[in-house]
């Protein structure tokens, strides 16, 4: 929007109302105000995740950083509304930083709801224990300060925090929640103003709009009671968060945040570190070598390749390949026609196998078994890989893309089943996680070439980059088999699979079942790990569900993503393995 087109008195409003908030105030309330309402001073807000302290109620400031030197651990307090940023720096430099967010701001008189319902999902106060574990399960998944259940079910009928979650309808799995404060019950706001904070949805739900949805039910709720305005703060590099902000009408304010120089705060105060653009899956590991004091050493940013460094003792890694592991093993799992056999050797269920030779041979093969996948023997990350191939036409055309990956192409049975990842470390099961395919979910307007391209944008987002849904042929060979096409529209809360495939790296989610594991998959993925004697392997099963017996192993992986198993402890037990002495360092 140009300034030239903006009303002088809407100028001078912003500008105004800004410098009025962030002044401070001595909390006395004025002449003839008393009350529960009357203006506080020294005020903070415990929010489960750490304390809001707002800085214009305090009028003096040592007082101030005083209070925030109080941040309890495992917690991050936010000094907000903060006047005078470098003079607070200047009384504790080495135990402050100025926040790298910004604040924006949303007038509740110029809001305007949306007509759009959700669909398929709906927003709520949050009620119970299991809406407060979903919430803890979304703030894991997106790295956030974890916030006890206890706390948000204790304060569900705060006057101060209102906590909202976003629930499937079909499941009742929360995908998305957010806390909206009340600034005028927390310190009787003379400014009678409102902030939105933790704004969190699942990087795997499939609905369009959740956030947008959980921002307007904050502003519609602030607005209803009476509040002049909505501020929030972000990372000045979230550009996502930040366009649907400013879709909203939200506009940057000059108001700053402090906080602490606390483990949890560190990448936002040492800058950027050696090895800054690794993937998620070396970051992960580099992270965890880092907070035990192991020197880490980037080798090949783009490749993923590093060397840990610890008590005279170097160890190179590729993500969670590391020298550890023997190529004989590497060979045995990268070649998925031998661990077939090894797997087999060792008494464990494995499907049906042939080598892609003459159509006619090729044929009898899906003769036999009815319904058949194709892949490449060697590669990766899905690619080349068709599943459930029903025809001999299909199965030509499938045959020759895997061998644009791979000259040896594998013909193998197709089993129904979920898709488990068993990751084990030192012969032990680490976690544990079922992979669903791809899909998207109707709105009644977006067509399915529109909803699989903003799909794939949150997978993007919500995995640096490593998870994307490809509009390829096996795209269009799924819509087809649905009877679809990448124009049509999709009814509200139509939910379509457009992959086949579980990989996470075509657009599939992860969802983890570790503590619900079976024992016997617990059993047979230890008893691989020894047939392939292999120290870190990642080993994908069909199953009935995790927690029954039975089991078809389809690979072995021998360079797990260790990240996307968060928040199971899959990087401190990798760096056990390479340095059992740093075991237990904080």
């Amino acid at each position: 929007m140009s300034y030239a087109r903006v009303k002088p008195h809407r100028l001078e409003r912003a500008a105004s109302a800004t410098l009025r908030h962030t002044r401070r105030y001595t909390g006395r309330p004025p002449a003839g105000e008393t009350g529960a309402d009357a203006p506080r001073a020294d005020v903070t807000v415990d929010c489960g995740w750490g304390r809001l302290i707002f800085a214009h109620t305090f009028d003096d400031l040592d007082r101030m950083i005083d209070t925030l030197r109080q941040e309890a651990p495992g917690t991050r307090d936010i000094v907000f509304y903060l006047q005078d940023p470098h003079v607070a720096l200047s009384r504790a430099p080495q135990e402050l930083f100025l926040d790298p967010s910004h604040t924006f701001r949303l007038w509740l008189t110029d809001y305007r709801p949306s007509r759009r319902r959700p669909k398929g999902y709906s927003v709520r106060r949050l009620r119970t224990r299991e809406d407060a574990e979903g919430v803890q399960r979304i703030y894991a998944r997106r790295r956030m300060v974890p916030v006890s259940s206890s706390f948000l079910v204790a304060s569900r009928n705060s006057r101060v925090l209102t906590h909202f979650v976003a629930c499937d309808d079909s499941t009742g799995e929360i995908i998305g929640s957010v806390t909206a404060v009340d600034h005028a019950h927390a310190y009787g706001d003379p400014e009678n103003g409102s902030s939105l904070w933790c704004l969190a949805v699942d990087p795997q739900a499939s609905f369009p709009g959740i956030g947008e949805t959980l921002v307007r039910t904050v502003a519609e709720h602030v607005q209803a009671r009476g509040r002049a305005f909505l501020d929030l703060s972000v990372l000045h590099d979230n550009e996502t968060a930040i366009g649907l902000y400013e879709k909203l009408n939200f506009r940057r304010i000059p108001a700053f945040a402090l906080k602490t120089k606390n483990p949890i705060n560190e990448r936002l105060f040492t800058g950027p570190q050696p090895g800054e653009q690794l993937n998620p899956y070396a970051t992960i590991i580099v992270n965890e070598a880092r907070r035990r004091g192991i020197g880490v050493d980037v080798l090949d940013a783009e490749a993923g390749y590093f060397c840990l460094t610890w008590g005279g003792r170097s160890v190179v890694c590729r993500e969670s390949l590391s020298e550890l592991t023997s190529a004989v093993a590497m060979s045995r799992c990268d070649d998925k026609a031998v661990t077939r056999r090894v797997l087999e050797r060792a008494s464990l269920k494995v499907p049906a196998q042939t080598v892609a030779g003459e159509p006619e041979e090729n044929a009898a093969f899906l003769a036999t078994h009815g319904r058949i996948v194709v892949k490449p023997a060697r590669g990766e990350q899905g690619r080349g890989i068709t599943v459930d191939v029903r025809d001999a036409e299909t199965m030509e055309r499938a045959i020759a893309s895997a061998r644009q990956h791979c000259d040896t192409v594998l013909l193998e049975q197709f089993y129904e089943g979920q898709d488990l990842r068993i990751i084990v470390i030192d012969k032990k099961v680490v976690a544990a996680a079922v992979r669903r395919p791809a899909e998207v979910t109707g709105d009644g307007s977006h067509t399915v070439r529109e909803l699989i391209e903003a799909q794939s944008r949150r997978r993007a987002a919500a995995t640096g980059g490593e998870s994307h849904i490809p509009m390829d042929a096996e795209t269009d060979r799924c819509l087809a088999a649905a009877g679809k096409s990448l124009d049509d529209v999709l009814a509200a809360g139509e939910v379509l699979p457009v992959r086949k495939t579980a990989n996470l790296h075509t657009g599939g989610t992860i969802h983890d079942v570790t503590d619900s594991l079976h024992p016997e998959l617990v059993e047979v993925a230890t008893v691989a790990a020894r047939a392939l004697d292999i120290p870190v392997a990642g080993f994908d099963l069909l199953v009935e569900a995790p927690d029954r017996p039975g089991h078809v192993f389809i690979e072995a992986n021998e360079r797990p993503g260790l990240a996307n198993h968060e928040p199971q402890p899959t990087a401190e037990r990798f760096v056990d393995l390479l340095f059992p002495q740093t075991r237990g360092v904080l």
